[in-house]
C-alpha cells in the first residue's frame, strides 16, 4: 500500500466534491432554474448533479480510510471501477454530440483518482 497516492485520490476527490457541492451548485442552480425544463425535470437534474458529489465524498473518505486501514485494501477497487466507468463515460458521450463535456473537469478528476486509487494499492 502506498499511504500518499491513497491520500492524494482522497483529496482529489475531496477537492472536487467541495468545489462541485459549493461553486458548481451555485452557477449550476442558476442555469437550471432559468431553463424551460418542467419542474420535475429540473428537481431530478438537481438531484443527480448532487448524486454526483455524493459520490466524490465517499470516494475521498473510501480511500482516506483504507490510507489508514491497509487491511482494507478491497475497498479500493469498486472505486477504482466506478472512477474509471465515470470517466469512460465523460470522454464517450464527449467524443460524439456533447464535446461540452472534454471542458468539464469531471473526466479528469475521475481518472486522477482512479489513478490514485490504482498507485495506492
Amino acid at each position: 500500500m502506498n499511504f500518499w497516492y491513497l491520500i492524494a485520490g482522497a483529496s482529489l476527490s475531496l477537492i472536487g466534491a467541495l468545489f462541485h457541492g459549493i461553486v458548481g451548485h451555485k452557477k449550476y442552480i442558476v442555469n437550471i432554474n432559468s431553463s424551460n425544463l418542467p419542474d420535475v425535470s429540473k428537481s431530478l437534474s438537481l438531484v443527480s448533479w448532487h448524486v454526483f458529489t455524493i459520490f466524490l465524498i465517499f470516494s475521498s473518505v473510501s480511500l482516506a480510510f483504507v490510507a489508514f486501514s491497509p487491511n482494507a485494501y478491497f475497498i479500493v477497487y469498486p472505486i477504482i471501477g466506478i472512477n474509471l466507468a465515470g470517466t469512460a463515460l465523460f470522454l464517450f458521450l464527449g467524443a460524439g454530440k456533447h464535446r461540452v463535456l472534454l471542458k468539464l473537469p469531471g473526466a479528469y478528476l475521475m481518472g486522477g483518482t482512479a489513478v490514485f486509487a490504482f498507485l495506492g494499492i
